[in-house]
């Protein structure tokens, strides 16, 4: 099982069908092929040799998609990287996987020069924009153009195919190693569960940076679909790429769902194409989803839940379970059934099964787990335990074996589609010189389904805003992980008798009326 297999197959099978548009431009996969096959030997000529680790730090397009083959087919191994992370956790991502190759576009250039000024592993910097290559960089284009093709590595099974950065318990973002066979499985899961075939024209409008993106880009490319590329989502953008480019299929997190439904150009143009709506990675609330079905008539929606420990598929909610009537309602609230090839058991604080219809920690396994965390033995001990990933989250499996996420074990807030460990706000928040004491919470939020709340007490003598707070958190974390609301008390928090804050008891209030503990 080696991922540039598809690239492969499309390019013997339908050599001519359009591969990817992007800013009008319109490539076959003969021609895809050999762009991957020149960037490839363009990578080993700059001295990239199996298992190397290249970086990119892109927004969605064609050569972000021909950057996700290109590495694989050189032997190596890609690290993308999340667009909205600080440069900071740029610089720590940079050198905790030791990349030597840096690929950059115009949107991300400024964060790019930063980061190769600090890491002085980057032996090269690419540059994947549309204007003239910047004094010091390498172009990518003329990469593509002047290199001779490199035959395919060939890399396969538990062969290192990618490093995907997530929040870190710790701290400190982890690096989740992820193979060829683990991404393979889950994507021909993704694309089973999801009705992909041929005919699919695919949307990259969640960032392709994202393993749910990621696991569409390589599941619709096993499929022979073809891809379309929305650089950064904009509701009216995305509706006027499906009306002009057909688009079939996307993939979006709730909150791009609710830019969707509010936009007014929903009413007005020719969306017929539109087939599937995938919808995942943060949980959408059920009244979003009805609305959705509502305004949405003619278009299947199909859940995918899963985790980056997972490449990502754990359990998808097909088309046919989202109805209201008949006898297969009643399953809106749940998270579906596991997708192929993937077990999931429920277990107590014990490790032991619980009968179904008890609440658990949701664990999983499957030729789609990951190897582990990139030089983290401890973390991937805890996590990965006798080839079972525990996912952090808590739920229950009813009697047709459809799971219902209702709470997390991992003090974990998921805001707008990204993954927040509630560690590292407080530990941006502890460096402030006025703050005795903090707790991070995930409060319920329409817009972003979460947000991230902080509750600070000042220390004596001191005064603090929920601006000072905020500002201060910029600028040492990513905007995203910042706290979007702030609670200053003068009391102190509650804790328990071993001195644990209970932050059970600061949530209480905000999810009172709530039937789960999730949003």
């Amino acid at each position: 099982m080696y991922l540039t297999q598809a690239i492969h197959r499309a390019a013997a099978t339908t050599p001519s069908a359009v591969a990817t548009t992007c800013a009008g431009r319109n490539r076959s996969w003969t021609e895809v092929k050999e762009r991957v096959a020149r960037l490839a030997g363009a990578l080993k000529a700059l001295g990239v040799g199996t298992g190397d680790r290249v970086a990119i730090l892109a927004i969605n397009s064609d050569r972000y998609f021909e950057t996700y083959f290109a590495v694989p087919w050189a032997g190596a191994v890609i690290v993308p990287m999340n667009v909205r992370w600080s440069v900071a956790e740029h610089v720590y991502s940079v050198e905790d996987s030791g990349a030597t190759i840096l690929i950059v576009d115009d949107v991300l250039l400024p964060a790019g020069l930063a980061v190769r000024k600090e890491c002085e592993g980057i032996r090269h910097v690419i540059y994947a924009g549309d204007g003239p290559v910047p004094g010091g960089l390498l172009g990518y284009e003329a990469l593509v153009s002047e290199a001779a093709p490199a035959p395919d590595a060939g890399r396969n099974g538990n062969d290192l195919a990618g490093i995907f950065y997530t929040g870190g318990t710790t701290g400190f973002p982890k690096g989740v190693m992820l193979s060829h066979q683990s991404l393979w499985t889950s994507s021909l899961s993704i694309g089973a569960g999801i009705g992909l075939t041929s005919s699919v024209r695919y949307m990259h409008a969640a960032p392709m940076f994202h393993l749910a993106d990621g696991g569409m880009t390589y599941a619709a490319t096993i499929y022979g679909g073809s891809h379309v590329f929305l650089p950064s989502f904009d509701a009216s953008a995305f509706i006027a790429l499906v009306e002009t480019e057909r688009v079939t299929h996307a993939l979006l997190v709730p909150t791009m769902i609710r830019l969707l439904l509010d936009c007014p150009d929903l009413a007005s143009r020719d969306i017929s194409s539109f087939e599937r709506l995938v919808y995942g990675a943060s949980p959408m609330a059920e009244s979003l989803l009805r609305t959705a079905m509502e305004l949405l008539p003619g278009i299947g929606f199909v859940q995918a839940y899963g985790q980056t420990e997972l490449s990502p598929l754990a359990t998808v909610l097909g088309s046919e379970w989202h109805v209201l009537e008949g006898p297969k309602a009643g399953k809106l609230r749940s998270a579906g059934r596991p997708g192929l090839c993937v077990e999931i058991r429920i277990v107590d604080a014990d490790g032991g099964e619980v009968p179904r219809g008890s609440v658990g920690e949701v664990c999983v396994r499957g030729p789609n787990v990951m190897l582990g965390y990139w030089n983290q033995p401890e973390q991937t001990a805890a996590t990965l335990v006798d080839g079972w990933v525990h996912t952090g989250d808590g739920g229950y499996l009813d009697e047709d074996g459809f799971l219902y996420i209702v709470d997390r074990v991992k003090d974990m807030i998921v805001s707008g589609g990204e993954n927040v460990f509630s560690v590292e706000v407080e530990n941006a928040l502890m460096q402030h010189p006025a703050v005795s004491e903090c707790a991070v919470i995930g409060v319920p939020d329409e817009k972003w389904g979460e947000r991230v709340h902080a509750v600070v007490v000042p220390k004596e003598g001191h005064a603090v805003t929920a601006g000072d707070i905020v500002a201060h958190c910029k600028e040492l974390i990513a905007g995203y992980k910042c706290p979007r609301s702030v609670g200053v008390r003068s009391e102190p928090l509650p804790k328990s008798g071993a001195g644990k804050i209970l932050k059970v008891d600061l949530r209480k209030p905000y999810w009172a009326d709530k039937g789960r503990n999730v949003n």
